[in-house]
């Protein structure tokens, strides 16, 4: 019995068909904390649990923090989550409606993230949004169940925040023996910290997050996602705010399924019909959800970046 549920695979025929192409989407959405995080975040927690932990501690303005409300609840494990003061009050409730006690700090991640690593005592378990080993090998079941449902992608593409989804599924993708299946990884302007580091050829650090995907709002990628540039076949995209929230848009008039920008960043380079998507018969693309996007605001995000 696993935290996270077994998420459907579904081939779209909104978003393939051209040429020949299968678009097959892993509807993480549908995780009962809304993303993918509970995968990697619930094995976690799974883990500390078992090691004697008393009380989870985390710093998530968003799905990791809801995440760890989720697992602790079924757990029987107390969290504490502190977020940073840009969290939504709607993100604040989901976590309190798990039973988690939510402390605000600080104007970015970094301060609630220093405020969360200072309450850890002793019999407590810090979990980290997107850089734990734990996390990774969390995350990668999801290409198992690729792998047990028959299909055998040729390329997956997905979002990047912190790199965490990243290294789950390349961690997934190796197991499962498809060393050579690239990764296409997607960020939006503003929250491009891996575009920048593989340009650089070394992990840098934003100055400040400028996307309203704040999901993708890591100003610095775990090294871990870093070093995969180097060792697994990957192709590195970055797309605008407005291109991002268009196709939360229409796949939520298409698929009936609500993403966050973070998620939609990905499904934008699809409905774009990008040519270096072209060559590719099995396309994967992770849809990684997210809970801290209502309609309301995706069409007011809509309006207010087409009239700027």
């Amino acid at each position: 019995m696993t935290l996270h549920i077994e998420t459907p695979l579904i081939a779209s025929s909104a978003m393939g068909g051209k040429n020949g192409q299968t678009v097959w989407l892993k509807m993480e959405a549908l995780q009962p904390s809304g993303s993918f995080k509970l995968r990697g975040i619930g094995h976690a927690c799974e883990e500390y649990a078992r090691r004697g932990a008393k009380r989870f501690i985390s710093s998530s303005g968003g799905n990791a923090g809801l995440a760890v409300a989720c697992a602790g609840r079924q757990l029987g494990v107390p969290v504490v989550v502190v977020a940073p003061e840009t969290t939504s009050e709607r993100a604040r409730e989901l976590m309190r409606r798990e039973q988690a006690e939510v402390f605000v700090h600080g104007a970015s991640f970094t301060e609630a993230n220093a405020l969360a690593l200072s309450m850890v005592g002793e019999r407590d378990a810090f979990i980290h949004p997107f850089d734990d080993p734990l996390l990774w090998t969390g995350h990668a079941t999801m290409i198992d169940e690729v792998a047990h449902a028959g299909v055998t992608p040729d390329a997956v593409v997905l979002s990047v925040g912190g790199g965490g989804l990243m290294c789950g599924v390349i961690e997934g993708l190796r197991r499962n023996g498809w060393d050579k299946v690239p990764v296409i990884a997607v960020e939006t302007d503003g929250a491009d910290s891996l575009a920048q580091s593989i340009e650089a050829d070394t992990r840098i650090e934003l100055p400040r997050i400028a996307s309203i995907a704040t999901s993708l709002g890591a100003r610095q990628v775990a090294q871990a996602a870093f070093d995969w540039t180097h060792k697994h076949p990957m192709n590195s995209m970055v797309v605008s705010d407005q291109a991002a929230v268009a196709a939360c848009i229409r796949f939520m008039d298409e698929h009936r399924v609500v993403v966050e920008p973070a998620c939609g960043a990905s499904l934008a380079v699809v409905y774009a019909g990008h040519p270096e998507l072209a060559g590719f018969r099995n396309l994967l693309v992770i849809v990684c959800g997210g809970v801290t996007a209502t309609v309301a605001q995706l069409q007011d995000w809509e309006r207010t970046l087409a009239a700027s």
